[in-house]
């Protein structure tokens, strides 16, 4: 029955005279969501509300699905919209609304109404009583509970009357784009898609960057990091991916540099190389899903020995959560089960058994003097070869 859906945002409403960016930007995440789903659609916008217009059957747990997942939307409602033909007329179609969409009437109600064109004859308080009077009479099983009521019932007077009863929730946030570009440092771990989340529910579009170390890595790791990225991009849109073989570079550090130093040594050219990429696609800074303290490359001395190789700022959007509560966005996100595969990443292959916990980074600059014969070439070379994979939520 239900031919529009009413998209609701929250942080875009006070945006004041630029809300219209916000607006036409949320409307193409729209449509971009909606490309994955069967069928024809219209979306507008329309006196601070947009709309998703069905112009063909379609699917609709499909439709709410890909709308839950577009970062700006606060609620999604289907809706009724029925022409203002005079009072009795909405009486008739309200009723009708609550018939077929609640046969069992054994239940309590309120009507909310708002008057958003301010020429209709009755205002919003007085909608609210004459509704609920007709509503009643119609219905003799249903009771009125104004403070916890089972269904409350939306009527908005705008150009068309919008007639509604349930709100599914959106994500939340800031449509992406909307906030720049950064680089998402993309392992197979649990952490990073979250971070690439986050980072993306605040309006930042991403590109990301993934270490990979073959023959230490299989293809199969390799697959995870993209179906993780595909996973996030069902968020943020289109992902490129840059593919790096890590290879040399980590067994170069691990034959000149001390043991202790390699995870940070190793994290540093990482950050290095995902910078670069970054001036390319044009990104603003870098995203890691680093948190302090959880692991000895996350303590504060590790992450300042990280952040001093990058001219870039780096984000952190999990640095004070902790291993639950990344698990439940993990979780929420539906990438748990995709990054707890056990395929090893290039991080934990070339772990130290006693990494250094408070690098010294005087100490980490001279062991990385021992690299100055080689090292630029292959960080040359770990540019050039790069693979760049398109990757996007659909299939």
């Amino acid at each position: 029955m239900y031919k529009s859906f009413l998209i609701k945002y929250g942080e875009i409403a006070i945006k004041g005279k630029n809300r219209y960016l916000f607006e036409e930007a949320l409307v193409k995440q729209i449509r971009y969501a909606l490309a994955s789903a069967e069928g024809a659609f219209e979306v507008r916008r329309l006196q601070g509300r947009i709309y998703v217009d069905a112009l063909s059957d379609y699917d609709y747990d499909e439709v709410m699905e890909a709308l839950s997942h577009v970062f700006g939307v606060v609620g999604i409602c289907p809706v009724v919209l029925v022409e203002d033909e005079g009072f009795e007329a909405l009486v008739k179609d309200v009723c009708a609304y609550v018939d077929r969409v609640y046969p069992d009437k054994h239940m309590t109600f309120k009507v909310h109404a708002r008057r958003a064109r301010k020429n209709y004859p009755m205002d919003s308080m007085q909608l609210n009583a004459a509704l609920g009077e007709k509503l009643l009479l119609a219905f003799p099983d249903l009771k009125v509970d104004v403070h916890h009521p089972d269904i409350t019932l939306c009527v908005e007077i705008r150009e068309n009357i919008n007639i509604y009863s349930t709100e599914h929730p959106g994500p939340g946030g800031m449509p992406v784009g909307t906030n720049g570009r950064a680089m998402l440092l993309l392992s197979g771990g649990i952490d990073s898609p979250v971070a690439g989340y986050m980072i993306a529910k605040r309006g930042v579009a991403i590109d990301a960057v993934y270490f990979h170390a073959p023959p230490y890595t299989s293809e199969r790791a390799k697959q995870k990091v993209v179906d993780l990225a595909r996973i996030i991009s069902r968020y943020t849109g289109p992902i490129r991916l840059h593919v790096v073989n890590f290879t040399d570079i980590q067994l170069y550090i691990y034959e000149q540099c001390p043991h202790e130093e390699l995870t940070i040594i190793m994290r540093r050219y990482m950050m290095k190389i995902a910078e670069c990429f970054a001036g390319q696609d044009h990104c603003l800074g870098l995203v890691t899903g680093e948190s302090i303290g959880q692991v000895a490359s996350q303590t504060m001395q590790s992450l300042a020995a990280t952040n001093a190789v990058c001219s870039m700022p780096v984000y952190r959007p999990l640095i004070g959560f902790d291993k639950k509560e990344i698990i439940e966005i993990s979780e929420k996100i539906d990438a748990y089960e995709t990054s707890i595969l056990p395929y090893e990443d290039c991080c934990t292959i070339f772990v130290a058994k006693h990494p250094v916990t408070k690098p010294n980074l005087r100490a980490i600059e001279r062991s990385e003097q021992k690299l100055s014969d080689k090292i630029e070439g292959l960080l040359q070379k770990a540019l050039e070869t790069a693979e760049v994979i398109e990757v996007e939520g659909k299939e």
